[in-house]
């Protein structure tokens, strides 16, 4: 079952491994530098609202676009076998009161997660997915891809330098300085 790391340890965290946060008390990280980065995405949909200029970095993949993005996931998650955080790039306050509250009140006890526990906590803490974990991981993206309205979430894999953006637009962004994600 995943667990629920503190904001101040994910702070610590990710200072320590080289992000910083791009938005205050958010689960939404950068790289603290460009050199290196590779960014590309997966999406489900043809996305009208993608610029121009990262048409170049988008993968479509076909129907079912949730599975298949998922199933994409899963194949990262193997190849680089660490722990993944999960947060929202706002804040469980916002998420369980505004953004997407009946998605996560559904969702969350799907994952052994009280949303009482997230509810009242304005910041990104992440719920974390051990390597033996996949199965709920690949349960918890393919349910916020299936619902989310106007928010995105992160994955974080720390100690393997990617991060992933699950977009409410059925689409799965990653940055990485990692060479085996692909």
């Amino acid at each position: 079952m995943p667990r629920v790391i503190s904001y101040d340890i994910v702070q610590q965290r990710m200072r320590e491994a080289g992000y910083v946060s791009l938005y205050h008390n958010s689960g939404a990280f950068g790289f603290a530098s460009a050199q290196n980065v590779r960014t590309f995405g997966w999406i489900g949909p043809d996305d009208p609202t993608i610029r121009e200029t990262a048409r170049n970095l988008i993968e479509q993949v076909p129907r079912p676009y949730e599975r298949n993005l998922v199933e994409r996931l899963a194949r990262i998650c193997q190849t680089l076998n660490t722990t993944v955080w999960l947060m929202p790039k706002s804040h469980w306050h916002y998420e369980l009161h505004f953004g997407n509250r009946e998605l996560l009140e559904s969702l969350l006890p799907q994952l052994g997660i009280d949303p009482a526990t997230l509810c009242e906590r304005n910041d990104g803490s992440a719920l974390e997915f051990g390597t033996n974990e996949i199965e709920l991981l690949k349960r918890a993206v393919q349910g916020l891809l299936e619902g989310l309205t106007g928010s995105d979430f992160a994955l974080v894999f720390l100690d393997a330098a990617t991060l992933c953006t699950i977009h409410h637009h059925k689409q799965l962004w990653w940055q990485t300085k990692n060479p085996a994600v692909e």
